[in-house]
């Protein structure tokens, strides 16, 4: 049974959410301030964060960077696209605005809750590179590169497929929500950007583009 932390000050909201999610077979927890939320942390990590923004104590934007290794789906009424990008961009995996329909919500958390553990975690290894997620660069040949998000997003899904190409559509579905900037009229530029960056700290060509289907790393 997942466990979920509901973290909101809203008290009307809070119950609704508490009241679906335990008619849906969640286990959960309820949190009212950033504060709180992060005590509650410390003690049980739960399986997914749901993280209003306009919390008492700490934020939902200063709580976000100190929630590691567990998707958080913010639940907000700013509904600026801005907000949102900048959100994604910073370890949300998701954005729900308020008011939202609770089937929605029930089918994002089920997505969330899918990914595999492998793609949540900080450094993987592949063919010879070392990537470190939460900092933002790759190890090749000794010499460290910095990536973008984007390009780091891109890599890390060429990783966990190692040596399997990887389709454009499903590269462009797997990031979407961590990367919004990547298109696919953007994205061959990313994979070329990141081809650069690796043949420049190894000497290698680390990403073959498979005719009709997509990428893989080699």
């Amino acid at each position: 049974m997942a466990y979920i932390l509901i973290t909101d000050d809203d008290i009307h909201i809070g119950n609704m959410l508490q009241e679906v999610l335990c008619a849906n077979g969640y286990r959960v927890g309820r949190a009212y301030s950033g504060t709180e939320a992060l005590m509650m942390l410390s003690d049980e990590a739960p399986d997914l964060v749901l993280l209003d923004l306009m919390l008492p104590g700490l934020t939902g934007e200063e709580l976000l960077p100190k929630i590691k290794d567990i998707p958080v789906i913010v639940v907000s009424a700013k509904a600026d696209v801005s907000d949102k990008v900048s959100l994604l961009m910073n370890g949300a995996c998701d954005y729900v605005t308020k008011p939202f329909d609770t089937g929605e919500l029930l089918a994002r958390i089920a997505v969330a809750l899918r990914k595999p553990k492998a793609e949540q975690t900080d450094t993987l290894s592949a063919c010879g590179l070392t990537l470190h997620c939460d900092m933002l660069t790759v190890r090749a040949a000794q010499q460290e590169v910095r990536l973008t998000r984007t390009e780091c997003a891109i890599l890390k899904l060429l990783m966990l497929s190692e040596g399997s190409p990887v389709g454009r559509t499903t590269i462009l579905d797997r990031i979407s929500a961590d990367t919004p900037d990547c298109t696919e009229r953007s994205l061959k530029q990313h994979i070329s950007n990141i081809r650069k960056k690796l043949l420049s700290a190894d000497g290698k060509d680390h990403i073959e583009a498979v005719y009709g289907i997509g990428f893989k790393l080699k």
